[in-house]
């Protein structure tokens, strides 16, 4: 058998296994311990369905976000002095980590980072915006359902894996963006508001290949509550991730 052949096999079998769960068992390894911890939900693995599934949840969460958190705890665990800095300020800053372990930490702090603001600005009956955050988006974005169209264009268009991002400013000003694999506006600098994840196995379970449907009803699952809140922070300065 060739090497790309069995290349496609291994490849093949890992995602299958991603997918489904627990029918699929591949070799455990401990995860190294560090700075960067996942955080539990905040809500039940099933209470967002019907709009995202439990099983993609439990994947998602326990699965590929610990990954991401093992994967960067194990690229800083020699450099002490990336480990003492917030993670926030190391993506900022990704020039200067040490080259050794600058790809490393840009994937895997960038989906640490992104999947964290992700599971927070979800959740059953989230609402609608008001106050400040309502008043910006008609403002900046020209109204939520102008949003919502914008946003999962955006999100569309994405090729391949990547996030769709409403950007804030300290002022308050909102934008839209858009950006590959598990790369973040808070690489640039910029804080994030909220943001939806449109890697597939985001929603392959559920929406197989129709992402445009999974962006659709996920605004069904957005917590505005919580998005308010971040805007709040945003405002102030204090919003960590």
């Amino acid at each position: 058998m060739s090497f790309h052949r069995r290349q496609f096999l291994v490849g093949g079998a890992v995602a299958a296994a991603a997918l489904l769960g627990p029918r699929v068992a591949f070799a455990q390894t401990a995860a190294p311990s560090g700075p960067f911890k996942l955080d539990p939900l905040p809500y039940k693995n099933d209470a967002l369905a019907p709009h995202i599934d439990a099983k993609t949840m439990e994947i998602h969460h326990d699965r590929h976000h610990q990954a991401y958190v093992n994967n960067l705890n194990a690229a800083v665990k020699d450099h002490s002095q990336v480990a003492q800095v917030p993670l926030k300020d190391i993506l900022a800053k990704l020039g200067e980590m040490p080259e050794a372990i600058r790809t490393a930490v840009r994937n895997n702090g960038g989906g640490h980072a992104n999947h964290t603001m992700f599971w927070q600005v979800m959740g059953p009956n989230g609402g609608t915006p008001s106050g400040a955050l309502a008043e910006a988006i008609q403002r900046d974005l020209g109204g939520l359902d102008k949003l919502k169209s914008d946003f999962n264009g955006a999100g569309g268009r994405v090729f391949g894996s990547g996030w769709v991002f409403v950007t804030v400013t300290r002022d308050g000003k909102l934008a839209l963006e858009s950006k590959p694999n598990q790369d973040t506006p808070l690489m640039d600098g910029k804080m994030v508001l909220f943001g939806n994840d449109v890697w597939e196995h985001a929603y392959y379970l559920t929406y197989q290949n129709r992402r445009p449907d999974y962006l659709a009803a996920w605004w069904n699952v957005v917590n505005w509550g919580k998005v308010g809140e971040r805007y709040a922070a945003a405002t102030a300065g204090t919003l960590a991730i």
